[in-house]
């Protein structure tokens, strides 16, 4: 890895000091023990902060090339004794970030530091000369004189200059030590009379996100989390705290026929300061470019350097159809409702935008989306390739694609190319981070890569149930219970009727055998579901407690109220499993693999197919799902 040298050897970030030359760590004035290979690791970071330093380029840069040593292990305990030097967090870092399986980055803002000594050092001779001798001390009163009428003069010009302007808005920026690296989006205010147009604005968010996601070495919140601010008395530094990001935007939308307003401010959290405001005025044909050029303003209040390619993309916006964006808007809205209904509606405003504008990408992306979460795996991947074919750089198409590949003939190595492609298009969307954790790295084997990826998309989107609950379920299939019950619980604090997260923590609590809290978990989700399916996973937990009998009972009464129905085949072959019927449960899960299941990706771990596992059937089963046993 090409290092540039740094520019001071002595280095300050918050309360610590680094003096690379010496290999020396101080927290206020302190020194702090650390060890050589962590140091270097830190001096890496530190000489490009803010950005990401590849996993290969720090092994590159500590072990020469004939060096056999376990790279990835060494590695990562380093980087953990590096954080525990700085009283850091893998989990909420403030200062090294893991990214992806990819490396780390240096989150906090860095600034030379020179120590108090030079000072001094510098100002001896002058006070020194003051002392020396009659003809030096008149010359020092000369200079004495000279300085004080400066300071003088000085300060009249700051006074003058103050009452001159103290009636205009101060656009001053955050110290120099506070480099933002994090920004959170809030709800646009709706400034029309007209209650019909939330859709519109709710859209406008959306898209200023997607836009913001775009700038490089920035951590931009997703809109699940931010929409929780939504009308919140909170203010700039509790949200930033919560949120764990640096800078807000908040603005307001005035839509006046063919005309559109946006005001838009940016806030630094921590110190609830005003760093910059700016209104925005186009014609509806012209909104994506108005986005694109706020976007590139923000990224200049911050001090971003786009490369050309970001240039690029972010002034790639065309004139879009009125109808055609406000169809699309209206999509969006329903799709982010996440029930049947609403991917329904959503879909229908999507078909409408692009039987308006049939070169509108975002419109087929967003028809994608709704197909995929309605099981229409044909249609979805349709509307993704014709997305793609239109602009090859959305993220959402790609993502899509992944997910398309698994459930369309568990085809892993297209799913990851697109997941993969997701994410490096756009790091910032979290439903690519998490699509890539839970759907192909968790099944293929890649057990800590996977839950790195989730913590990455919980990262983006904090009070995200959905992500929370999918991070403790894999944490459970890892068999990493005390963790997965820490994290449903969390999921459950962000929404306490999801009853996805009652049912893992509820198989938590299972395999640890604390049978009242699985029952009592399982009973909360009961006014949820129909009766049917409650009474199979009843028959499941009693089959697991030791209750042969009552489960076997329920089994079947659950079987006679699903007759007509569709049914869980995997779930039914897991209740079989936890029965001890080998034949009826492979009977199941070859049902489960015909539907192309999706419980079919949590073979390889779930504990209660432990005893399957070296029947033949089962090494066959796991083969023909393209994952080797």
């Amino acid at each position: 890895m090409a290092v540039p040298a740094p520019t001071s050897p002595l280095i300050r970030f918050a309360d610590f000091e680094v003096d690379l030359r010496a290999g020396e760590l101080f927290k206020l004035g302190t020194k702090v023990r650390i060890q050589e290979l962590p140091f270097q690791i830190l001096a890496a970071l530190l000489e490009h902060h803010g950005e990401v330093v590849t996993r290969e380029e720090l092994r590159q840069r500590i072990w020469p090339p004939d060096t056999f040593v376990d790279y990835d292990h060494s590695l990562a305990v380093a980087v953990s004794k590096l954080r525990e030097a700085l009283g850091d967090s893998a989990e909420e870092p403030r200062f090294v970030e893991t990214v992806g399986k990819r490396g780390y980055r240096f989150m906090a803002a860095v600034e030379p530091a020179r120590p108090p000594q030079i000072e001094l050092e510098k100002n001896r001779p002058q006070i020194t000369a003051a002392f020396s001798s009659p003809s030096t001390a008149i010359t020092g009163r000369r200079r004495w004189r000279m300085a004080f009428a400066g300071i003088v003069l000085a300060g009249l010009a700051i006074l003058v200059f103050f009452l001159l302007h103290s009636g205009r808005q101060p656009t001053t920026r955050p110290p120099a030590f506070s480099r933002i690296s994090s920004i959170a989006v809030l709800p646009l205010k709706n400034l029309s009379n007209d209650p019909e147009q939330e859709y519109f604005v709710e859209g406008m968010t959306d898209e200023i996100i997607t836009d913001l996601a775009q700038l490089p070495a920035l951590r931009v919140i997703s809109r699940t989390s931010s929409m929780h601010y939504q009308d919140s008395p909170k203010t700039a530094p509790e949200i930033g705290r919560e949120l764990n990001v640096d800078a807000i935007v908040e603005g307001t939308v005035l839509r006046a026929g063919d005309r559109i307003r946006i005001r838009t401010q940016l806030i630094y959290a921590p110190a609830d300061q005003h760093i910059w405001a700016e209104a925005y005025e186009r014609d509806m044909k012209d909104v994506l470019t108005l986005q694109a050029d706020l976007a590139r303003d923000i990224a200049g209040q911050i001090r971003l350097t786009l490369t050309s390619q970001q240039q690029s993309r972010l002034a790639a916006t065309r004139p879009v159809d009125p109808e055609a964006h406000e169809l699309y808007l209206k999509g969006r809205y329903f799709w982010n409702k996440r029930d049947e209904t609403g991917f329904k509606k959503a879909a229908e405003y999507f078909q409408q935008a692009i039987a308006r504008d049939p070169a509108y990408p975002e419109a087929y992306a967003g028809l994608a989306d709704a197909y995929s979460l309605q099981g229409e795996m044909t249609k979805a991947k349709a509307a993704a390739e014709r997305a793609l074919e239109l602009d090859p750089y959305l993220a959402e198409a790609h993502a899509s694609l992944g997910l398309i590949a698994l459930f369309r003939g568990w085809n892993w190595a297209e799913s990851q190319q697109h997941l993969e492609r997701a994410v490096a298009l756009n790091p910032n969307y979290a439903t690519a981070h998490h699509w890539y954790g839970e759907a192909y790295l968790m099944p293929i084997g890649r057990t800590d890569d996977a839950i790195a990826e989730i913590r990455q998309a919980q990262a983006l989107d904090p009070l995200s149930a959905v992500i929370t609950t999918d991070l403790g379920k894999d944490l459970y299939l890892a068999r990493r219970y005390d963790e997965a019950i820490v994290e449903l619980r969390r999921a459950l604090e962000l929404d306490p009727n999801f009853v996805s997260a009652h049912n893992w923590l509820s198989d938590s609590f299972l395999e640890k055998r604390m049978f009242p809290e699985a029952i009592e978990e399982l009973e909360k989700t009961k006014p949820f579901k129909e009766e049917r399916i409650y009474i199979r996973q009843t028959a499941y937990l009693y089959a697991r407690m030791g209750r042969q009998a009552e489960a076997k009972k329920a089994l079947a009464r659950s079987l006679q109220l699903s007759q007509g129905k569709q049914v869980s085949s995997g779930a039914v072959a897991l209740t079989y499993a936890a029965l001890g019927d080998k034949d009826n449960a492979f009977l199941w899960l070859e049902k489960a693999y015909a539907e192309k299941s999706s419980f079919m990706t949590t073979l390889k771990y779930w504990s209660v197919f432990d005893p399957l596992r070296s029947d033949p059937r089962f090494t066959a089963l796991v083969r023909r799902v393209g994952l080797s046993q």
